[in-house]
């Protein structure tokens, strides 16, 4: 049995990069001092109350910040094991769309849960890209489901779409029996956003429906504006009672002209040179 590793593709790249020396960042300075990682945590955590103030870039900066080694690892081993696979059947611009929907799906639906008070409550703060790695899982046991997955340190192999659903049924869990916390609502809220968006995605992705939607508006205006031109057309011809102003291809007929007199007329020249 052999192991072999994932690549590392330009869109995972970015994301631990950018994750990692956020990481780094944030630690160095708790270092240098504790008030200022905990203003960090006030400004750029998402808080349900804090969003509905008017904080919505909690939305997307959350997934940024992670507390402890072992929560940043296991969001960038997710991230890399699963999203490179992801990122080559889709291409990084589509990988991305996948990776947003699972954040800010998340987010969105923790604020609306913990303020329903079924789960979680409006005050308490959320860190982590773990929407976002969710959506990507979900998206893999969709997509990759009869791929194994060797599940270290265990030497067993396990389909991967028996292992997404465990996922499930553990973020389930734990968002039951840990009910003041909003962390495992943005891992369900990153697997309802993440399948959401691989069932009914177009394929080339969110930025191209959205480019041929505006086209489609565009294309539409002229459209109509072509079809105004032609009444106003049609209402000054009839003014000038002229009904049979097109041909049967759908060509302007000009007015008659005078048809050119004979040469028997006497009159040699004629009125039209070809």
């Amino acid at each position: 049995m052999t192991l072999s590793l994932p690549p590392f593709t330009p869109a995972v790249t970015w994301l631990l990069g950018i994750n990692t020396a956020v990481f780094l960042l944030f630690a160095l300075l708790g270092v240098v001092s504790r008030g200022a990682t905990a203003g960090i945590i006030d400004l750029f955590a998402l808080r349900p109350t804090d969003v509905a103030h008017g904080y919505v870039w909690q939305l997307v900066t959350y997934s940024f910040l992670h507390l402890g080694f072992m929560h940043w690892f296991g969001n960038m081993l997710g991230i890399w094991m699963f999203g490179s696979a992801i990122e080559g059947m889709w291409r990084s611009r589509r990988f991305l769309e996948l990776f947003g929907a699972g954040v800010i799906g998340g987010a969105l639906f923790s604020v609306v849960i913990s303020y329903s008070g079924v789960l979680g409550g409006p005050n308490v703060s959320t860190v982590g890209a773990s929407g976002g790695v969710y959506a990507i899982l979900i998206a893999f046991g969709m997509l990759l489901g009869e791929n194994e997955i060797m599940l270290i340190p265990f030497p067993f192999r396990i389909k991967a779409k028996y292992f997404v659903a465990i996922l499930i049924v553990l973020a389930i869990v734990f968002s039951l029996q840990d009910t003041g916390s909003t962390n495992n609502l943005a891992h369900l809220g990153g697997l309802l956003f993440g399948y959401l968006y691989v069932k009914f995605s177009p394929r080339g992705g969110l930025q191209i429906a959205g480019t041929e939607g505006y086209y489609g508006l565009i294309n539409g205006y002229h459209k109509w504006k072509r079809r105004r031109a032609a009444r106003k057309f049609e209402v000054y011809m009839r003014q000038h009672k002229r009904e049979d102003y097109f041909d049967e291809y759908g060509n302007y007929k000009g007015p008659e002209e005078e048809k050119p007199p004979s040469k028997g007329d006497g009159d040699s020249g004629g009125r039209w040179v070809n």
